[in-house]
């Protein structure tokens, strides 16, 4: 089935991934390396971060409850600290291969995200926004978690995509850098990439689209 659009994520693909902020912010600390992604991976589908990126509690309440996982796991740990490490540096080649992609094909964006990520007055804030902004426009369709009621890795919000961009899953390109929310789409049909850095990416997208990328 000739591929008619390119869907992505956007944390950990066009910026670099949360979790190595995350880890600069335990070693800091002297806590575990990875205790967020331990946290964020137990009770999948209802626990703080999962309440948060549907936009079922506020930041007040995620930080109180990603205390209590923290506690829980031995290494306590307010939420609010966690926070402002969302943001990462901009991936200006990834941007360059969604305007490649955009020439040729339908483009989308599903991102599990918050409602207020940051802490006021935090630089972190100013560099996400910064590059939301630069990416944002370029997309035919987003869904935000936050805005939808829904998150990856829930099958529903691939298709919602689909839908938006008029396609079937079987004719569509997905990234992220996540396996987890790789497997849905690929098990729709959809062609799906792990980002695990740039140069395996865009190697593994050019082979998918047949577009050449610098």
């Amino acid at each position: 089935m000739a591929i008619e659009a390119v869907i992505w994520d956007f944390g950990g693909v066009f910026t670099s991934s949360p979790f190595e902020a995350f880890n600069r912010l335990e070693a800091e600390r002297g806590l575990p390396k990875d205790l967020v992604r331990r946290v964020n991976a137990t009770n999948p589908d209802t626990n703080a971060w999962a309440l948060f990126e549907r936009n079922e509690i506020d930041a007040a309440r995620f930080d109180q409850l990603f205390l209590e996982e923290s506690t829980a796991l031995g290494h306590p740990l307010r939420g609010a600290d966690v926070l402002p490490r969302l943001s990462g540096e901009l991936r200006p080649r990834m941007v360059s291969a969604l305007k490649a992609c955009k020439q040729h094909f339908k483009v989308g964006c599903i991102t599990n995200n918050v409602v207020s990520v940051h802490s006021p007055g935090q630089d972190g804030a100013q560099k996400a926004a910064g590059a939301m902004g630069q990416v944002m426009p370029l997309f035919d369709a987003i869904i935000e978690s936050s805005k939808a009621g829904v998150r990856k890795p829930d099958p529903r919000i691939y298709l919602m995509m689909c839908d938006l961009l008029g396609v079937q899953p079987d004719t569509c390109v997905y990234l992220d850098d996540l396996g987890i929310n790789c497997k849905p789409a690929a098990g729709l049909g959809m062609k799906a990439i792990k980002v695990v850095d740039v140069d395996q990416t865009l190697s593994e997208l050019a082979a998918a689209t047949g577009l050449a990328f610098e």
